[in-house]
């Protein structure tokens, strides 16, 4: 049996979204990173799922022959810190990380807990590079 992604792109409207985020902070911050995202990929944001705004789209294929559908670019406002999905990973992004300021990474996470802790002039050169990096990898 084939599986099915729990995650998917809806018609949901991601300014309804923002706009019902708490506390305010939040929703402000969340807001900011939208429009950020939104100038790097030059596209307009998705709600996937229930709660991952996402810019653009590829397909991927593992080793295994499992594939998916997934966003190029992305960022989730959960409680305690915005989730930015740079997909390509932080290969080639070290400079950068190390004067991006307090953030924690996953595979290819980013875990702000404020905005405020963080350079965003630095989180917008790695999305834009995180997209150049997609875009080369995965071609439209």
């Amino acid at each position: 049996m084939a599986d099915t992604p729990k995650t998917l792109p809806t018609d949901a409207s991601v300014p309804a979204f923002l706009a019902a985020l708490e506390p305010a902070r939040r929703r402000e911050e969340a807001l900011g990173l939208a429009a950020l995202l939104e100038t790097v990929a030059g596209c307009p944001p998705v709600l996937w799922g229930s709660s991952i705004i996402g810019y653009g789209i590829y397909d991927y294929t593992y080793a295994s022959g499992r594939t998916g559908t997934w966003p190029r670019l992305g960022f989730s406002p959960r409680k305690a810190n915005h989730f930015v999905y740079l997909m390509d990973g932080f290969d080639g992004q070290a400079d950068l990380l190390a004067g991006l300021g307090k953030a924690s990474t996953g595979v290819s996470c980013l875990y702000i807990e404020k905005l405020a802790d963080i350079d965003i002039d630095v989180l917008a050169e790695m999305a834009r590079r995180s997209w150049a990096m997609m875009a080369a990898r995965y071609p439209v």
